[in-house]
C-alpha cells in the first residue's frame, strides 16, 4: 500500500511553514492556530486551548514567555479573537466520527521546538529550501514539525477516506514534549481514558531513512527541576560576614548532586543544566537559579535520584543559611505498550516497510507520551510506539536534518496502514 503523494505533499508543506515558525512549549500558538484552522477545513470538530488541555496539569509554563508568543503570533497574523478563545493554552485535539460502530482510535503528535539556534550552512537542508527558523533561539531539531505535519496529513486521509472506515478518531496535538511538560494535562483532560487504541511515533533516532522501527519498552522516567537560591547581600570586602552566598551554596549543591550514588538496580543520571548566580564582582551573591534533570530506567529509580535532590537542597538551606525553592516542572515516566498492541503495529510495519522494518534497542531518552500510553492501558487500550526514519545528524543539534520528501511519506504510510488495520470497514 502506498498513499498518493497529494498526501506527503501537502505533508511535507506543513512541515516547511511550521520549520520557519518554531515555538517552544507553552507558546505554540501559530502552530496551533495552523492545526485548529486544517483540521476543521477537513471537517474534524477541533477542541483547542483550555477545551482541550487541563490546565492544573500544565508543567513549566513561563508567562513571560507565553505573553512574548502570544503577541509574536498575532504579530505573524493569527486572528486576536483566535488567541482569545485559547484562554492563553496551547495544543488541539481532532475529533471525527464516521457514524458507524467501532473502535476509538487516538493518534499523538507533539508540536513544540527546542531552544536551539538553527546552523546557517548554506549546505544546511532547511537553508538550502528556505524554510530555515525565523525566530531567533527557537528550531525544530528534534523533528516535531514533522510529527505535527504528519498528524495533519494522517488527518487528511482520515477525511478523505472515512467512508471506507468505521469508529472514531482522536488526534491529540501535544504542546510542552520537551522538558515533558505536556502530556499530562491532555491525559488528566480524559481524552485517552476511553479509548480502544493508542498510537505514538517519533521521527529519527536509531532509523535510518526509509525505514521503521518499534520500541516495546525503554525510555528513562525523568523529573525536571527548576532551583532558586535566594541568601543576603553584603559588601564582600568591608563585611563579608554579614552576607549569605547564594552562589556558593547553589555551587556546593550541584557538587554534591553530581555525587549522589548510582543506583544498583538500572541507569541513573542527572544533570546540572544550567546554574545563574551573583549580582556583581563586589557584593556577596544574593541571587541563583539551577535547572536540573534526574532520569532512571525505572520510576523508581528516578524517584530515587529526584528525592536525593530535594534532600540535597534542605541540606543546603540549613548549611548555608539560604533560602532554597525548589519546583519540579517536567516530568516523564517509562514507556509502557501492550503484546496486542504491539503485534497489530509489527504486522503494519512488516506490510508498509518489509525488510526496511528494524528492531530497535530500548531508547534511553524520555518522552511524556509514556503518561498517556499508561492511562490508556490502565483504562484498558492497546497501545504501541513507532519511529520512522531519516538520515538526521543528532537531535536537538543546529544542523538536524530529516529529509522530509522521503521521511514523511514513510511516516504516512504507516499511519494510514494502521487506521485501515484497526478502523477499516
Amino acid at each position: 500500500m502506498s498513499i498518493e503523494q497529494k498526501y506527503v505533499d501537502a505533508a511535507v508543506a506543513h512541515r516547511r511553514a511550521l520549520h520557519k515558525r518554531p515555538e517552544p512549549g507553552w507558546c505554540e500558538f501559530e502552530t496551533t492556530y495552523r492545526v485548529v484552522s486544517t483540521l476543521k477545513d477537513f471537517g474534524f470538530e477541533v477542541k483547542f486551548g483550555l477545551d482541550a488541555i487541563e490546565p492544573a496539569a500544565v508543567m513549566g509554563r513561563n508567562e513571560a514567555e507565553v505573553d512574548a508568543a502570544i503577541a509574536r503570533a498575532i504579530e505573524a497574523g493569527v486572528p486576536q479573537t483566535f488567541i482569545d478563545q485559547t484562554g492563553g493554552f496551547t495544543g488541539a485535539v481532532g475529533l471525527l466520527d464516521t457514524g458507524r460502530e467501532g473502535p476509538v482510535t487516538a493518534l499523538r503528535f507533539d508540536i513544540d521546538c527546542v531552544m536551539v539556534e538553527e546552523s546557517t550552512d548554506p549546505e544546511h537542508e532547511a537553508n538550502q529550501g528556505g524554510y530555515a527558523s525565523e525566530i531567533a533561539g527557537c528550531m525544530h531539531s528534534c523533528g516535531h514539525d514533522a510529527h505535527t505535519a504528519t498528524g495533519l496529513g494522517i488527518a487528511q486521509w482520515i477525511a478523505d477516506h472515512q467512508d471506507a472506515l468505521k469508529g472514531r478518531f482522536i488526534l491529540l496535538f501535544q504542546p510542552g514534549e520537551e522538558g515533558t511538560r505536556g502530556a499530562k494535562s491532555l491525559m488528566e483532560k480524559g481524552w485517552v481514558d476511553h479509548v480502544n487504541y493508542l498510537y505514538c511515533c517519533h521521527i529519527g533516532g536509531d532509523a535510518k531513512l526509509g525505514e521503521g522501527c518499534i520500541a516495546e519498552s525503554g525510555f528513562l522516567a525523568t523529573s525536571k527541576i527548576d532551583i532558586t537560591f535566594t541568601g543576603a547581600p553584603s559588601h564582600a570586602g568591608s563585611d563579608p560576614e554579614k552576607g549569605r552566598s547564594a552562589l556558593i551554596a547553589a555551587a556546593a549543591a550541584a557538587l554534591l548532586m553530581q555525587a549522589i550514588p548510582r543506583h544498583s538496580q538500572g541507569a541513573s543520571r542527572i544533570s546540572v543544566g544550567t546554574l545563574h548566580a551573583g549580582e556583581g564582582r563586589n557584593v556577596t551573591p544574593v541571587h541563583a537559579k539551577m535547572q536540573v534533570e534526574t532520569r532512571g530506567a525505572t520510576h523508581e529509580i528516578n524517584q530515587y535520584m529526584r528525592d536525593n535532590v530535594y534532600r540535597i537542597c534542605e541540606g543546603i538551606e540549613k548549611t548555608h543559611d539560604v533560602k532554597v525553592d525548589v519546583v519540579t516542572v517536567g516530568e516523564g515516566t517509562t514507556l509502557q505498550t501492550t503484546k496486542e498492541g504491539t503485534r497489530i503495529l509489527s504486522e503494519v510495519m512488516r506490510e508498509v516497510l518489509g525488510e526496511k522494518f528494524v528492531t530497535l534497542p530500548s531508547p534511553g531518552a524520555s518522552e511524556d507520551c509514556t503518561f498517556l500510553m499508561r492511562r490508556a492501558i490502565e483504562c484498558g487500550a492497546d497501545c504501541g510506539y513507532f519511529m520512522f526514519g531519516c538520515n538526521h545528524k543528532g537531535h536537538h543539534r543546529a544542523n538536524f536534518e530529516i529529509q522530509d520528501e522521503v521521511s514523511l511519506g514513510v511516516g504516512l504510510n504507516i499511519l494510514a496502514r494502521l487506521v485501515e488495520h484497526l478502523n477499516g470497514r
